[in-house]
């Protein structure tokens, strides 16, 4: 499958991101499989996705209905990397997460504009917490992990996934 360019992962994503955003969820990077969270030809069965339409209390029938509503809730998902890292041993993972977190940086203070140190931020994927809680609280931003994990939700982890979520996102962002 071919791999899509950086540009291309976010022009997907800024069809879809919101107008004023409430909450900034940082994941890994898009998947090997050329599946992406803001590729509406997806299917509304991809983890992620899922997983986070049931944190909206949303039951899509098509990933761009789902788009549209997590867009209208304020959320943005945005990627610490956009190069597919999923593929690669953890230590090598790593070095292109860290190696990108400039880009991540200037993402954010993008997508948040001058309110970028009071949205918060949920961190998801272990190696992303364990990464970059620390970088991003001392650089300014308002990370809502706490030192605590969100596993990624498949392989069995989706119950965990859900239970990490609720404990560190308000429930006034969740739209419940």
């Amino acid at each position: 499958m071919t791999q899509k360019q950086r540009g291309q992962y976010l022009s997907l994503r800024r069809k879809f991101e919101p107008t004023r955003v409430t909450l900034a969820i940082v994941a890994e990077s898009p998947p090997a499989s050329g599946k992406y969270f803001y590729d509406s030809d997806g299917k509304v069965t991809e983890p992620l996705f899922s997983a986070l339409m049931k944190q909206l209390v949303i039951q899509p029938k098509t990933m761009c209905e789902g788009l549209r509503e997590f867009q209208s809730s304020g959320w943005i998902l945005v990627d610490a990397t956009y190069e597919p890292v999923n593929a690669l041993a953890n230590a090598d993972r790593d070095l292109v997460i860290i190696r990108d977190y400039d880009e991540l940086c200037s993402d954010l203070k993008r997508v948040l504009d001058t309110r970028w140190r009071e949205i918060p931020l949920v961190l998801i994927k272990a190696n992303v917490c364990k990464l970059l809680e620390s970088k991003l609280k001392d650089d300014g931003f308002n990370v809502l992990n706490g030192g605590r994990a969100v596993y990624f939700p498949s392989s069995g982890r989706q119950r965990d996934f859900d239970r990490q979520f609720r404990e560190i996102v308000p429930q006034t962002l969740r739209g419940l």
